[in-house]
């Protein structure tokens, strides 16, 4: 008997929309692209959605599947017609695997996925919320990788690229680390150490970058061309897409939400400067005024969340002190949507982290803040969603980060003679 509340399986991954005419990619990898994102398509559906000629497309797959890249299969048809059934062409899974990561404070997850995109196995493992050198925080990354390829069935060989996203502003084209206050130093090389210690390649991005590749690879976004993607957790972080692609910067840095000043000289946040909307909206900014508005001291091993989630409680019963810091934070989370609908636009922002379950309690407050904010002569009214992902959602996005690289690396070159 079916489930009525199994949620439908979703065909392919990857962006639905295509990619601008400008972006470097062979036809090769176009045509490799478009059957994964559908999931399956047969040689007319690939001729028509590229426009591109038949024989392109009959010699682009023979090559791909020659490579063992793609592969034939026989297309069930729903009626009871006659004649044979219609050949359609699928990602051959096991022709690569990629492991995608998200390094956080309290926990760090990974997840183990084919090269159509599917997790194999997942893993998880406590972090501390402590700043460390490099050399720890590879020593943690190193059991993250060993203990997710033990659950998986698979050797490290069988690894073709790793996807890392962490907290802090990293320069996504050279693969330092800026900052992160999950280091001790500044101006990491967290790739090149990477790679020299686990011989495997490495693409590293902040991890809101990964929860809005997630969204655009296997979440809400696959079928829309610009969204923004707003993340409450330990900080706060921004992802952009724009044309159907992620947007960055010109540097590989922008779109440090968090980072922007809503109040000179006003509260210190932790990346030493003062004003950022992050020191009213993240976990440390409510917890450092949870005591004050309790009345009480907390024990050292209490977490942020079990700080937080008692000051909710509070709140809810209406501790006025425990509401007035709720809402002083609601009207700054008002602020900073307001301030990226007048920037970019969007049609869509997805609100997505750990700490949107205390925005939820005041989201018709922080929903007409925002309005009220926003100069909305003229303009459509932004949708703005919640989506509630579960944890292992930013390291499969990370995934989609590695999916991407492998994918230029195998297939971006144009197709030999068939």
């Amino acid at each position: 008997m079916q489930d009525p509340d199994a949620q439908p399986k979703i065909e392919g991954c990857g962006p639905l929309l295509r990619a601008p005419c400008d972006t470097p990619r062979s036809l090769r990898q176009q045509v490799f692209e478009f059957v994964r994102a559908q999931g399956h398509a047969a040689r007319a559906d690939i001729t028509h959605a590229l426009g591109i000629s038949a024989g392109s497309t009959t010699t682009i797959t023979a090559d791909l599947i020659s490579c063992g890249y793609l592969r034939e299969f026989e297309k069930q048809s729903k009626g009871t017609g006659r004649g044979r059934p219609k050949v359609a062409l699928e990602v051959v899974p096991e022709a690569a695997y990629v492991i995608g990561i998200k390094l956080a404070f309290n926990r760090h997850t990974a997840v183990l996925a084919d090269f159509g995109g599917n997790v194999i196995a997942d893993v998880a493992l406590p972090s501390s919320d402590m700043r460390r050198p490099m050399s720890q925080l590879l020593d943690e990354t190193g059991e993250l990788i060993d203990k997710l390829l033990k659950v998986g069935g698979k050797t490290k060989s069988s690894v073709r690229s790793v996807g890392i996203g962490m907290p802090g502003i990293i320069d996504h084209s050279t693969g330092k680390v800026v900052w992160s206050y999950m280091l001790e130093t500044r101006d990491e090389d967290m790739t090149t150490a990477f790679e020299n210690r686990f011989q495997l390649s490495l693409s590293l991005d902040n991890d809101a970058n990964m929860l809005t590749l997630a969204e655009l690879w296997f979440g809400e976004g696959r079928s829309m061309s610009d969204f923004a993607v707003v993340t409450v957790e330990s900080g706060v972080g921004m992802g952009l897409v724009l044309g159907n692609q992620l947007y960055r910067g010109v540097h590989g840095m922008g779109l440090e939400l968090g980072h922007t000043k809503v109040q000179l000289d006003g509260a210190l946040c932790q990346c030493g400067q003062r004003g950022c909307l992050e020191a009213y909206l993240a976990d440390y900014a409510l917890t450092r005024e949870a005591a004050t508005a309790l009345g009480r001291s907390f024990d050292q091993n209490e977490t942020p969340a079990e700080i937080l989630a008692t000051l909710l409680e509070k709140a809810k019963d209406g501790h006025p002190a425990a509401e007035t810091i709720f809402r002083r934070a609601g009207r700054f989370l008002s602020l900073g949507l307001s301030n990226v609908v007048q920037l970019f636009d969007p049609a869509l922002i997805i609100l997505s982290g750990e700490r949107l379950q205390y925005a939820q309690h005041y989201a018709d407050e922080v929903m007409e803040g925002m309005r009220k904010l926003t100069l909305n002569e003229g303009r459509r009214p932004c949708r703005v969603a919640i989506n509630a992902w579960d944890d292992l959602v930013w390291a499969r996005g990370a995934s989609a980060l590695a999916l991407t690289a492998i994918t230029t690396s195998l297939i971006g070159g144009e197709a030999r003679a068939a």
